[in-house]
């Protein structure tokens, strides 16, 4: 037996599973419009202001800041399991890497893009 015929095998059937969960809700569905159901939700309450309003850019980088910050801080996992065998190579490149991100952090807090405006 070929070793891919297992992975095709999972392959197929994610692929169908991810058609089967998209078309099938889509040719199920009961379409009843109502301008009630078109019209915006806010928590319950009715809404105060329009929703064609453009969002600061300054969202967007804290936004990229936090996505940023939060993988690097994921990669700390990854050594810890490994920290054993790593012994003070791994040591010394993680006090690098965290040496680093400190810099970054400093950078970031120096241009004023942790303040909200």
């Amino acid at each position: 037996m070929n070793p891919y015929v297992p992975v095709a095998i999972y392959l197929g059937v994610a692929v169908a599973a991810a058609l089967l969960f998209s078309l099938v809700p889509g040719l199920l569905a009961h379409n009843k419009p109502n301008p009630e159901k078109a019209e915006a939700y806010e928590c319950g309450v009715e809404p105060t202001s329009s929703v064609s309003g453009r969002f600061p850019v300054r969202f967007y980088l804290i936004a990229m800041l936090f996505v940023i910050f939060d993988v690097e801080a994921a990669s700390f996992y990854p050594w810890a399991v490994q920290m054993h065998a790593l012994r003070l190579f791994g040591l010394v490149e993680m006090v690098v890497f965290v040496i680093v991100l400190a810099i970054g952090y400093a950078y970031v807090w120096k241009k004023g893009g942790f303040v909200w405006r």
